[in-house]
């Protein structure tokens, strides 16, 4: 297996530095006075809403909203089987195709 060795006269190490030196200098310098834009300049970012996922893993809290659909869901009167099924029937599924119901 042959190696390939850097030239031991500092060729390598100098167009280094000289490469290096040129991408610095094209590097824009930032000024440290400069000041974060206020927010009328642009729109604030919000964080995005927990997924009930998030909640029952405990990544985040659940929000009031959350809790008031969840409140619903569980006030709702059961469904019957027949209901159930008619829902299934009426519903073609993703393949929106009746004749494979859901």
């Amino acid at each position: 297996m042959n190696l390939i060795t850097p030239p031991s006269d500092g060729s390598l190490g100098k167009l280094l530095e000289e490469q290096l030196e040129l991408a610095a200098s094209r590097i824009p310098v930032l000024d440290p006075q400069a000041v974060h834009p206020s927010p009328v300049d642009h729109d604030e970012r919000t964080a995005a809403d927990a997924s009930f996922e998030d909640v029952v893993l405990g990544k985040a809290p659940a929000t009031p909203e959350m809790l008031e659909e969840l409140a619903a869901l569980q006030d709702a009167p059961a469904l019957s089987d027949e209901e159930l099924a008619r829902q299934a029937l009426a519903d073609g599924g993703a393949d929106g195709d009746p004749s494979t119901p859901e």
